[in-house]
């Protein structure tokens, strides 16, 4: 079995987290490699089964070259008769990071920032240990995850509504000492895409999210996917996610995702990340020499993306999660087949139907 490919929370803001390599045990049986149009399991049918494994409701986008496929399961809230909406809004979590880390590397390679630069060099006294920007790329730092101790024992954030400065967020963990020396292995902490969201704006001399909506947003006509700051609710048609807590189930749906920042602030839809991936993919914001070396530079994670190791080859994106919700984005290598979903959890995982998902997708 490949290594597990790890698809995080909200910067891996929840407890548990989704595993690959788990799902795939099951699903490289129930699935078929080669399947065909007739054979390829119906699509709807899958949606309904992650919602039929515990979640409110499920939406997607599949792409396979220029054919489009759409659907959703399940219902809006859990107090709603109206049917999630195959075109809602909803938090990418971690795929964020993607989009971080392609304004880094535009930065690279337009000169202006080196993967060799140190943290020291543009942040001076920001953290205890020094380390480069590829290191927090690859989450090669060893420096500690900042959402440690940020949620109850339930999962919901003990601050729900508060605004969290970048600074903030990196002086939870500034002053403890590093997990490993840098570069010498992975482990996945998100105050890697805190620091480079800082980093961008020392860099550019402006904010992070402006350098998204600049370079990536308004340039792909992402007319659906916003950076939102400390707003706290999701703007248009969205499902309400939920944590199950001792009263039963909790409406998290609104917190205030500054708490995320460049790890996981991003709203998008499912068109918009699909078009999102094939535009990196296919070299639209970078020139193909850097996108497959963000492939291609780590067998679990590359410089803001992460490896699915399917059954019929290996697949790039990123997954997502947080408070009440689960993502999925991956891609072929060239971008030409793709699966952008999101789930809204109630209480339970839907991991297995998901992956049966992700590799009827995925694989021809």
């Amino acid at each position: 079995m490949p290594d597990p490919l790890v698809i995080p929370d909200l910067g891996g803001m929840e407890p548990k987290k989704w595993t690959l390599a788990a799902g795939l045990a099951v699903t490289m049986v129930a699935v078929p490699v080669a399947a065909n149009a007739d054979t390829r399991p119906n699509p709807q049918a899958l949606l309904d089964g992650i919602v039929a494994a515990g979640t409110v409701s499920a939406i997607a986008e599949i792409r396979d070259g220029d054919k489009v496929w759409r659907g959703a399961s399940g219902k809006v809230s859990l107090n709603s008769s109206r049917s999630a909406p195959v075109d809602g809004l909803y938090r990418v979590g971690s795929a964020t990071k993607t989009f971080t880390a392609t304004v880094v590397m535009q930065l690279v390679d337009e000169g202006k920032l080196h993967l060799t630069d140190t943290v020291q060099q543009w942040l001076p006294g920001l953290l205890k240990q020094d380390v480069t920007v590829k290191n927090l790329l690859q989450h090669t730092t060893g420096i500690p995850d900042y959402t440690e101790g940020m949620f109850d024992e339930y999962g919901v954030p003990k601050d729900r509504y508060r605004t969290w400065t970048p600074k903030e967020l990196v002086a939870r963990v500034a002053e403890l000492p590093p997990e490993f020396a840098p570069g010498a292995k992975f482990s996945y902490s998100n105050t890697n895409y805190i620091v480079l969201g800082m980093l961008i704006e020392r860099v550019t001399g402006r904010p992070y999210e402006r350098e998204v909506r600049e370079r990536i947003v308004r340039p792909l006509g992402l007319t659906h996917t916003s950076l939102p700051g400390a707003v706290t609710r999701i703007p248009g048609q969205h499902a309400h996610n939920y944590v199950p807590v001792k009263s039963g189930p909790l409406d998290v749906t609104r917190f205030n995702p500054t708490m995320a920042y460049a790890s996981g602030e991003v709203i998008s839809s499912t068109s918009d990340m699909n078009r999102f991936y094939r535009a990196l993919f296919q070299g639209k914001l970078l020139p193909r020499a850097q996108v497959k070396q963000m492939q291609e530079s780590g067998k679990q994670y590359g410089y803001g993306l992460e490896v699915a190791p399917l059954p019929c080859g290996t697949m790039y994106g990123h997954g997502g999660g947080g408070p009440g919700f689960r993502t999925v984005s991956f891609s072929t290598p060239d971008g030409t087949r793709q699966l952008a979903l999101s789930v809204a959890m109630r209480d339970g995982e839907a991991q297995e139907a998901v992956m049966k998902l992700l590799v009827s997708s995925l694989c021809p």
